[in-house]
């Protein structure tokens, strides 16, 4: 069912090919935006989410570009102007992680989990916030993790760039309410997705998250959706550098 909170928008979701950034390009879609789907591997799952997105009533195209290259960040947002004309709302949510004990981590997992995870999101949100700035109007949304505010064993690098991308938040909300453009950020607690699901299906490791859950179960892509959809329409004009934790509580223990 299509509803109208997004008519008339445009969002750009990175990362949207499967997961969490798949549930979010198709529940921006729902609201009434039209969406590019970003993607960097799978053009096939990438146009999964397009014609998903185009059966319910909405527009999107899929649009391949790796946001740790600088370069084509350009490609992207031209893309989408090409195609749409403007851009209304930004969700960086591609990001990766490379599971290494700190006294066994190389810079090479440095270097690339920060190129997507913090660098990326920096300078592709100063690519799409100039475009923006010329509208005087706008909502860029970060997708971070729990992990920003509690570390993971064995994932210090992860945790130091979500960690980061909360302060790049505040930041960039500080500088960019002149121009009337809101960003604030997402963090979802554990969720169940390809990334997750191996681990999860291990009754181990499931019944130790499940304990450090209030809410008593692991979460679902569609969780994140309704907190992006209020960050992204114009009910959430007067909040600007917040993180909103979307973890059923684990934060909590």
């Amino acid at each position: 069912m299509k509803h109208s909170r997004l008519k008339g928008r445009v969002a750009v979701v990175t990362g949207a090919s499967r997961g969490i950034g798949r549930a979010i390009a198709i529940g921006l879609a729902r609201e009434g935006a039209s969406v590019v789907v970003n993607y960097v591997a799978n053009a096939a799952m990438a146009n999964q989410v397009v014609n998903e997105i185009r059966a319910a009533g909405s527009d999107a195209v899929a649009v391949r570009a790796d946001v740790k290259d600088l370069a084509q960040h350009k490609k992207l947002v031209a893309a989408t102007l090409r195609r749409f004309g403007r851009i209304d709302i930004l969700v960086n949510n591609a990001a990766i992680t490379r599971r290494q004990p700190f006294l066994e981590a190389t810079a090479q997992a440095w270097d690339e989990t920060l190129g997507v995870n913090l660098k990326g999101v920096y300078f592709l949100s100063q690519t799409v916030a100039r475009r923006m700035a010329i509208q005087r109007s706008g909502k860029i949304i970060n997708i971070s993790s729990v992990h920003d505010e509690r570390a993971m064993m064995h994932n210090s690098v992860y945790n130091i760039s979500k960690a980061g991308l909360v302060m790049l938040t505040k930041s960039l909300a500080l500088e960019l309410a002149e121009n009337g453009i809101q960003v604030n950020c997402v963090s979802p607690g554990a969720i169940l997705t390809d990334e997750t699901r191996d681990r999860l299906a291990d009754p181990e490791h499931r019944a130790r998250v499940l304990a450090k859950i209030p809410g008593g179960r692991i979460g679902e892509p569609q969780d994140v959706v309704g907190a992006v959809v209020l960050l992204a329409s114009a009910e959430s004009d007067y909040i600007t550098g917040a993180t909103l934790y979307v973890d059923g509580g684990m934060l909590l223990r």
